[in-house]
């Protein structure tokens, strides 16, 4: 803007001189006015001052009313739609896909990191996932058939354990007990010490009588032996009776007074053992036995019970939130992942390229630097502080370019930010203008004029 105030400055003095040299009549008056005069449409320049010396009824206007300030401002041709992109994750660079120039679209891969230790996180929240649905899903079907037919085997093999102890323990299971006892103990004995007297004596006599009636039964059958229907006689079953008894009484009687073998004695001793262990059992039965046994009992009628009920909605909720969980780490191993990779966020062209392969990548520094060259807009550098108040939003204005003398644009003021930044003394603040047409000839940095129009 400094050479729009040199441009007032000259033309205030030429005006002045103009309008002395006239008063004093020096020049002609259509001297004079040729001065003061706006110019003709085409013939503004940069900097121009225009002067207004039109007569009114009473007298000659002021200096301030007289002239005006056309406000030309230096700018930049920039993209509309650009961006500096950097990566979200470090990491070394495996791949540079694009070039400086090269056009690319919305979704298109740019710059590659190395991603093995994020594939195999990835793997690792997979597996977790999986074990946590897994889980759900088996609380949710249910206890299977097999299941509860173990619990209910199970309950079955506990009540009978409480079964078996509350018998043993009844009065008349006792005593029956040591009965038992007792007559194994006398069978040993009796094998160990052989028979009583009495027994003897019984065995003996036995024996005896069953030899005399043998005796008498033989006589007898000698008489009749010879006669054709001897088998039919009652001599010949009576012989065969006595005969019978006989041989029992001897089997009686060796019994008696034979020793007894091994295997009888092992047997008999493994009778007293069983029956001992028996009573023992009985004798030794404790309350805290009843207690136990109730309680495993309960136990495995509460497992039953459990397993037929199904699920609680607690461990339901439980196993819902693990699932829960175990996405939201998969889904945190696939952000991870995805970082690894740079892609474009809107179609444009590739203004440069800040990285090589194999070059370590730093979160947050820009590597790739995007535009969209289809929509341009112009951005002052130089309009100061002095001129920016008569500035407007919406307000039209007309473009030239340095590069193209032969384009002149017409635009709108879009925004004005409004914020001023310091330049070399000067406060100036930046304008933003948006072309009603484009022209592909337009690059990016173009410098520009805008012609804001007189103030």
């Amino acid at each position: 803007m400094k050479r729009v105030w040199i441009g007032v400055l000259l033309a205030v003095g030429l005006a002045g001189i103009g309008y002395t040299a006239y008063a004093m009549g020096y020049l002609p008056a259509q001297l004079t006015q040729r001065v003061a005069a706006p110019p003709v449409q085409g013939e503004v320049q940069e900097g121009e001052v225009v002067a207004a010396a039109a007569e009114e009824e009473g007298g000659v206007q002021s200096d301030a009313e007289n002239f005006q300030v056309r406000v030309l401002a230096d700018a930049k041709v920039v993209p509309a739609l650009r961006s500096d992109l950097n990566m979200a994750a470090s990491g070394i660079a495996q791949r540079v896909v694009v070039r400086e120039g090269e056009r690319v679209g919305a979704g298109d891969l740019l710059v590659k990191l190395e991603d093995a230790q994020q594939r195999v996180a990835v793997a690792q929240a997979e597996a977790t996932v999986a074990r946590a649905q897994a889980n759900l899903d088996r609380i949710l079907a249910g206890a299977r058939g097999e299941d509860i037919a173990v619990a209910e085997a199970a309950l079955e093999a506990a009540q009978a354990s409480y079964v078996r102890l509350v018998n043993a323990a009844a009065p008349g299971n006792l005593k029956a007990a040591q009965a038992a006892l007792s007559k194994a103990q006398a069978e040993y004995s009796r094998l160990l010490q052989g028979p009583t007297e009495e027994a003897a004596i019984v065995a003996r006599a036995n024996l005896a009588a069953a030899e005399a009636q043998l005796s008498q039964a033989r006589s007898a059958y000698n008489r009749i032996k010879d006669m054709p229907d001897v088998g039919m006689r009652p001599e010949s079953l009576a012989m065969q009776q006595a005969t019978i008894a006989y041989e029992a009484a001897q089997a009686q009687y060796a019994e008696l007074f034979n020793d007894p073998s091994q295997a009888d004695l092992a047997s008999v001793s493994a009778s007293v053992r069983q029956a001992q262990a028996q009573v023992e059992t009985m004798e030794k039965g404790m309350p805290s036995d009843f207690t136990v046994a109730e309680a495993q009992v309960a136990q495995a009628q509460a497992q039953l019970n459990a397993l037929q009920a199904g699920a609680r909605p607690e461990e339901i909720a439980v196993a819902e939130a693990d699932v829960a969980a175990a996405m939201a780490a998969l889904q945190q191993a696939l952000v991870a992942l995805r970082n690894t990779e740079l892609r474009a966020p809107f179609a444009g062209v590739v203004a440069s390229v800040e990285i090589q392969i194999g070059e370590q990548v730093v979160p947050g520094q820009p590597v790739i630097q995007l535009a969209d060259d289809s929509s341009w807009e112009i951005r002052t550098s130089d309009l100061t502080e002095l001129d920016v108040t008569g500035i407007a939003r919406g307000q039209r204005v007309t473009l030239t370019f340095d590069a193209l003398p032969e384009l002149a644009l017409s635009g709108q003021v879009d925004r004005i930010r409004p914020i001023g930044q310091d330049n070399r003394g000067d406060t100036v603040y930046t304008v933003v203008v948006v072309p009603e047409s484009q022209d592909e000839r337009l690059l990016w940095n173009m410098t520009a004029v805008v012609d804001f129009g007189v103030k």
